[in-house]
């Protein structure tokens, strides 16, 4: 089978099978393209052709054009999970990406905002706009469940369980999660709701997602950003800001004062364990901090 062939047949079975987001398949579909037009472009057309030598080629030319590591093993997973589903459909015999390894990535820990900086940023919106009150609540929901901001935006309206506080969202391989909400974001949410935000949006229209940008089309992960950057702003918040780093502030906040691991995952989604073991180094680093500063015999 042809290589372009091969692409579009693994995409279509991220998309419709594993369920993937759009930006992951999006993502996945840029890699190895710029991967097959270079195999393309050596005289490479069949998948069946591909061998180690093709992948630790690519990888060399990508370091070579300044790629960093972390980037470049990104590009090698989508290149690991192309091969590894045309040998599982028969396409191909040998998987030439087997042996093929990426020098470890150094891990960081992430960057999050202290409680006073998140204090501060919650309270920035105008609440006596519509607008106000619809970012309000975004805030407050991002920021109280560790949402990713995909899911954030997706949210729909009936799986928000105002009464019983919590709301169900699906992330990645549109896996179904169950999150509680806290009362400031269900306060955020009914204030939005009940009074002008919510119907502003819809002009007497009506739609299936919670947070609306223009008439009934979900606000964009873009959108957010621009607003949450224009916040922080306002909020005298200096850090480079994300939608992400509430989502790390919010696990941040939650192993400081003691919540269970295995609740933060699965309250974030995390399919290994590992993933929000990075909480605790965080969590351990800011105890070093705290004493360094302030114990008089830490120097």
């Amino acid at each position: 089978m042809d290589l372009e062939t091969c692409l579009d047949t693994f995409l279509s079975h991220c998309r419709i099978e594993k369920g993937l987001a759009d930006n992951t398949v999006e993502s996945y579909g840029r890699d190895l393209s710029r991967f097959i037009h270079a195999l393309i472009e050596d005289g490479v057309t069949q998948a069946d052709d591909v061998a180690d030598m093709h992948i630790l080629r690519h990888l060399v030319a990508l370091s070579k054009d300044g790629m960093a590591i972390r980037s470049q093993a990104r590009h090698l997973t989508a290149m690991r999970m192309l091969f590894r589903f045309l040998q599982k459909e028969k396409v191909i015999r040998d998987n030439p990406c087997l042996d093929v390894e990426l020098p470890k990535i150094p891990k960081t820990l992430p960057s999050y905002l202290e409680l006073h900086e998140v204090e501060a940023l919650l309270k920035a919106p105008d609440i006596s706009k519509p607008r106000g009150l619809r970012d309000a609540a975004m805030l407050e929901v991002l920021y109280g469940t560790g949402l990713r901001v995909s899911e954030l935006c997706n949210l729909v309206a009936e799986d928000v369980e105002l009464e019983r506080g919590f709301l169900i969202t699906r992330g990645k391989g549109n896996k179904e999660r169950v999150v509680p909400l806290g009362e400031p974001a269900l306060n955020a949410i009914r204030a939005y709701i009940d009074g002008d935000g919510r119907s502003y949006f819809l002009k007497g229209e009506t739609s299936p997602f919670l947070f609306l940008s223009r008439g009934t089309k979900a606000m964009t992960r873009q959108g957010f950003w621009k607003n949450l950057k224009r916040y922080a702003r306002d909020a005298g918040i200096s850090k480079d800001i994300s939608p992400h780093k509430l989502r790390h502030s919010f696990a941040t906040h939650l192993v400081e004062r003691g919540a269970d691991l295995r609740a933060v995952q699965a309250m974030l989604g995390h399919a290994d364990l590992s993933t929000t073991e990075i909480y605790t180094h965080v969590n351990r680093e800011r105890l070093k901090s705290i004493y360094s500063t302030h114990h008089p015999r830490a120097s």
